[in-house]
């Protein structure tokens, strides 16, 4: 079992480190939200619904506006409560429908990174950018390394990067890793203002 420092707690850390649908939601929610808020997430959700462990089932079949309720808060599970509560849904039907429910089915046995990358980017709510990264965080934090694994996360599988979820293992790394953000943010708006022809 990986332990994990992602979540502004202990009790949320727990239940990523033990729980791979919490770490699944948690990277759901990874999106115009702070880091350790939306991995912190999962552990509120899990208190909400009265569980210690989440379940793909009890999620695919809860009442969507029960769901909704439970991500509205307060606070708030996400930037986006609504909309996050109907993603984290779909995500659990698509894992109950593939997977018989178990989020670590998605990466068990499979022969090779791009296997993995491939199932990761079928999720609801996964699209290349977000598999790429989930990827690199099991490679490099849960001891999950098919074959080609780095190369198949391409720049975020890169060993002593600071570039996303992956890299973080304490606050100092978080700092890091926000700091890349932000870095490449200012970066791309500056671009943007550059007039043609001076890039």
């Amino acid at each position: 079992m990986p332990t994990l420092h992602l979540a502004p707690d202990d009790a949320a850390d727990e239940l990523l480190s033990r729980d791979p649908l919490a770490l699944l939601i948690g990277m759901l929610l990874d999106q115009q939200f702070p880091i350790e808020r939306a991995f912190g997430s999962p552990r509120l959700l899990a208190d909400r619904l009265g569980v210690q462990t989440l379940s793909a089932a009890e999620l695919a079949a809860c009442d969507p506006d029960v769901l909704k309720a439970h991500f509205a808060g307060p606070p708030a599970l996400h930037r986006y409560p609504g909309s996050m509560a109907r993603r984290t849904q779909e995500l659990a039907r698509a894992l109950v429908e593939r997977y018989d429910g178990r989020a670590d089915a998605v990466w068990a046995d499979v022969p090779d990174g791009a296997t993995l990358l491939r199932r990761l980017g079928e999720l609801p709510g996964f699209g290349a950018q977000k598999a790429r990264i989930f990827l690199a965080l099991l490679g490099k934090q849960c001891g999950v390394t098919p074959p080609g694994w780095r190369e198949t996360a391409g720049a975020y599988g890169e060993d002593g990067a600071r570039r996303s979820v992956a890299d973080i293992t304490d606050p100092a790394t978080l700092a890091e890793v926000r700091a890349t953000k932000q870095a490449a943010k200012q970066a791309a708006k500056d671009a943007k203002a550059a007039p043609a022809g001076t890039a």
